[in-house]
């Protein structure tokens, strides 16, 4: 088998990759029947020189590799036919802006593994840049928060070299001493967050505490889905019941929204399920929260304040919680707003370095040598005769652009 990483080619350009310089040495000794060829790329935050003093081959010319491995969408002109192709397509959730992606990809007789659908035999996912969008959202959050308050200013985190540099400003945080924070979400961009928050002086403590104490002390809660979920009929919550059945389900978020200063959001919200927030719950007057970080970022959603995405080079807007518009977040009225969608591109070193291991430890294995679970089968979107695969054939619809809302 021959390997290729492909060079980026979305706009704006993305400067992380599979497999670091270091990480595809270890793969050629790890897999020594691999051949293995990186792209060259003027973009990426390891630069070509990196892998060649490595002994990794560079070539502009990927036709005779067997697969090709990038991160974001291939552009339709880059794409090479019938080549099995590893990146995040953004096609499974019937995404619109990606069908046109999709239907090249049939027509080239492409086959596609999506990063999203690689699931291990509990059918749990196996890769993807969650982690490191916890750490770098956590962390803009409490850029926000000092910036917001006038307390504090610290470096952004894509104007740093790596995670141990961005760090190591933390140092700089200022809380105050009644400080509350509220996070929600338990995966991947969860125990990301809680990596920043066990740099800072701040103490976590139970959800009761949270909303009956008072402390002489910056402190944080964390919560699961029925910490701030109950039954509409008792407020009761059973798990399963409410991933089934969400309708019968209200938010009591507005409980901790009372008393606490900040929110950082890190929950995966499902279609259907209730809103954490509503723009009707931010104009209550016991309303405190004034710094979002919302990383799930569904736009228009669960979490009202977040209207749209922010950029990593204008990470923050003001939501004006009576006038329900977008103003300056310094506004007065405002809930200032981190809503960044590519939160890992801040750090693409460290965040390409991790997506890397687990690359190495988890999937290449099930590529190259035996697939007992058939992981790459089932994240296998299309195959190499042009047709989408049983699992996706769901897809259908949407390839032939006749899918209805």
């Amino acid at each position: 088998m021959k390997l290729g990483i492909i060079r980026e080619g979305k706009t704006p350009p993305d400067k992380r990759v599979p497999l670091s310089p270091q990480q595809c040495a270890e793969v050629k000794t790890r897999f020594p029947d691999l051949e293995l060829v990186v792209q060259p790329s003027p973009i990426r935050k390891f630069k070509d020189s990196e892998y060649a003093e490595l002994g990794i081959e560079l070539n502009e010319d990927l036709s005779d590799c067997d697969v090709l491995m990038g991160v974001k969408e291939v552009p339709l002109d880059m794409l090479i036919p019938h080549k099995t192709y590893f990146f995040f397509s953004h096609t499974f959730k019937l995404q619109p802006y990606n069908a046109k992606l999709l239907r090249e990809i049939l027509n080239k007789n492409i086959r596609l593994v999506d990063y999203e659908v690689l699931k291990d035999e509990k059918d749990h996912r196996i890769i993807g840049f969650g982690r490191y969008a916890g750490i770098v959202g956590c962390y803009n959050g409490f850029r926000t928060l000092g910036l917001k308050n006038k307390t504090y200013s610290i470096k952004p985190a894509h104007e740093c070299e790596d995670r141990v540099e961005m760090e190591s400003y933390l140092n700089d945080v200022i809380l105050p001493n009644d400080f509350k924070c509220v996070l929600t979400g338990f995966g991947r961009v969860g125990q990301g967050a809680r990596e920043i928050m066990a740099k800072l002086p701040i103490k976590e403590v139970s959800k009761e505490e949270f909303l009956t104490k008072e402390f002489s002390e910056p402190v944080f809660t964390h919560l699961n889905t029925g910490d701030y979920n109950g039954r509409i009929s008792d407020n009761g919550y059973d798990r399963n019941e409410f991933y089934t059945q969400p309708e019968k389900y209200k938010s009591t978020f507005t409980d901790f929204a009372a008393v606490a200063d900040m929110y950082v959001a890190c929950h995966y919200w499902g279609e259907g399920s209730p809103f954490i927030f509503t723009r009707e719950d931010m104009k209550n007057p016991n309303w405190k929260i004034a710094v979002v970080a919302d990383i799930s970022c569904d736009i228009d959603g669960p979490v009202a304040s977040t209207l749209r995405p922010s950029t990593i080079a204008d990470p923050i807007y003001g939501y004006h919680k009576q006038d329900e518009k977008e103003v300056n977040f310094s506004d007065e009225n405002a809930i200032a707003v981190m809503a960044v969608d590519n939160l890992p591109c801040e750090l693409p070193k460290d965040a390409s370095e991790d997506f890397g291991r687990v690359m190495i430890d988890k999937i290449l294995p099930s590529l190259i040598e035996s697939d007992p679970h058939d992981v790459i089968g089932r994240a296998s979107e299309t195959t190499l005769e042009g047709k989408l695969s049983e699992k996706f054939s769901y897809l259908q619809d949407y390839v032939d652009g006749t899918l209805k809302d």
